[in-house]
């Protein structure tokens, strides 16, 4: 199973605020940890939220909304994919992480969907063309 883990934006973060050293050298060493052992597909930070921009959709009209985006508790710092064998796994490992952020924080683990997930939706057509385009970006 994959999971997205996300590691919740705080205001420090949105604030643009860096890790320690310490807490850069920490965190490494838990990618390094998640790498080893077969975990870890892909794990980055991100900008704040200042640096973003959204795209509204509302039938045919698309709107460009700048950041800052309120609501800092539901905004995302970073992520990691994490190929796991079951939810309990993901969360093994998430509570092994160093805190993510100086002060309280958060991460949140949602499972991604899986072809079987879409039931009949999925013709033996739309399977096809969805392994092409996997493989293509796994060529990359």
């Amino acid at each position: 199973m994959r999971v997205i883990v996300f590691v919740k934006a705080t205001k420090d973060s949105e604030a643009g605020k860096m890790p320690t050293t310490e807490e850069f050298a920490a965190m490494g060493k838990f990618n390094e940890e998640l790498v080893n052992a077969g975990i870890m597909e892909a794990g980055e930070g991100l900008h704040p939220s200042s640096k973003g921009k959204r795209i509204a959709f509302d039938g045919p009209k698309r709107t460009v909304i700048d950041g800052p985006f309120k609501a800092t508790g539901e905004l995302v710092a970073g992520f990691w994919i994490w190929k796991v064998k079951d939810m309990a796994e993901a969360v093994e490992w998430a509570k092994r992480c160093p805190n993510p952020m100086p002060g309280p924080s958060e991460l949140e683990i949602r499972p991604f969907f899986e072809m079987a997930d879409f039931g009949d939706a999925v013709t033996p057509e739309v399977a096809a063309q969805e392994e092409r385009l996997r493989q293509k970006v796994a060529s990359r």
